[in-house]
């Protein structure tokens, strides 16, 4: 207990000097020369535009999930004048699965400002970068630190587990007050060199040691100071988000198919699955032949109701009744357009598919075989 107490004395005002930094920083590197990760795909052929497009996938995302992705969409735009030029939708298919779209758009939006703006040059400055869509504080300084090797702190969720553990910092991390506290403490154990390895050092050891369940604390360089460890805490910080109960929004999904043909519907370009191509919805309870009539200008008939579905959000739950139904003619305008296909099950779909219309199309394929 004594050795805690000392830990905590050193800790106590949650800024470290410079000496108390180098002793997170240095060890840290040490460990990092000897275990950390050096062959992830954006660490080979290292440029600001790569490591960026790996940073915004790794946003809520893991590693093992990535990387089959990044290497998919790095094959098809190796370059930002690549994406800059490729149409959204293709951009959104290579995203198909990876969730949280808007990551997606703000990509091909920041790439067609850097073709249009910068000349096809990335910016290499953190003002500018910050100021772009999707690249907050953190990513910029990530970017920057690895690929330029560049000093910025950075503050992901990784980091924000490490340096609360550490330094005991109780509250949850989104709390305006501690991401502060958290920012200068990040800043502090940042070293002038090598950043960029420290950087993904950091990195490494949230996504490696310091995890959320089951740490491995005693393989951790800097568990001899960490606050956390010493008083038995590690696993209360950090803070949980407080919870709260979602709200539940209900929708039915249509199925409507003439042959191996369903008919797809793209979204608006903003809100949820913005931009992506989805299924015909109607509000639950909706008369389904009626609303086909009324807003398809179609006939239908044969519906058959399969099991429903929950898919959740960050902030809702949607809970999805799927209905196939068969295609009987159209009353009105032809339902082909620029935001409505008759998609054929068995080729490449039109672009990209949220998880669960891709759920319900595999379905539908198999149960017109």
């Amino acid at each position: 207990m004594k050795r805690a107490a000392r830990a905590a004395a050193a800790h106590a005002n949650r800024t470290p000097p410079a000496s108390a930094a180098d002793n997170f920083s240095k060890p840290l590197l040490r460990w990092w020369d000897q275990h950390g990760r050096k062959d992830l795909p954006w660490q080979r052929d290292t440029t600001p535009y790569r490591v960026w497009v790996s940073e915004i996938m790794l946003q809520q995302t893991q590693v093992s999930t990535v990387i089959p992705y990044y290497q998919r969409f790095m094959a098809r735009f190796p370059e930002v004048i690549d994406l800059a030029e490729a149409p959204i939708d293709e951009v959104l298919h290579h995203w198909s699965g990876l969730g949280y779209y808007a990551r997606a758009r703000n990509l091909h939006r920041c790439a067609q400002i850097i073709r249009d703006v910068f000349k096809g040059e990335f910016p290499r400055d953190h003002a500018t970068l910050i100021q772009m869509p999707g690249i907050g504080r953190s990513t910029a300084g990530a970017i920057l630190a690895l690929a330029a090797g560049q000093h910025h702190p950075i503050l992901d969720g990784n980091v924000k587990r490490v340096l609360t553990r550490y330094h005991g910092i109780e509250g949850w991390p989104g709390v305006k007050q501690v991401e502060t506290m958290l920012w200068e403490v990040a800043a502090r154990h940042t070293p002038a060199q090598r950043s960029g390895d420290y950087t993904q050092a950091i990195m490494d050891l949230g996504a490696t040691l310091c995890t959320r369940a089951r740490p491995r604390c005693g393989d951790c360089p800097v568990k001899q100071d960490c606050i956390a460890y010493l008083e038995n805490r590690v696993a209360h910080i950090p803070t949980p988000k407080p919870r709260r109960a979602l709200p539940v929004r209900s929708t039915q999904m249509l199925l409507l198919h003439k042959g191996d043909a369903v008919l797809l519907m793209k979204r608006p370009p903003a809100g949820i699955w913005g931009g992506l191509w989805s299924l015909p919805e109607c509000a639950a309870q909706t008369d389904v032949t009626a609303w086909c009539r009324e807003q398809l200008r179609c006939d239908v008939e044969a519906h058959a109701q399969w099991t429903p579905l929950r898919h959740t959000f960050s902030h809702f739950h949607l809970d999805i009744q799927p209905v196939q139904v068969r295609y009987a003619g159209h009353t009105g305008a032809v339902m082909d357009g620029t935001d409505s296909v008759w998609y054929n099950l068995g080729a490449p779909p039109p672009g990209g598919l949220a998880a669960p219309v891709q759920q319900l199309l595999s379905q539908l394929k198999a149960a017109l075989r």
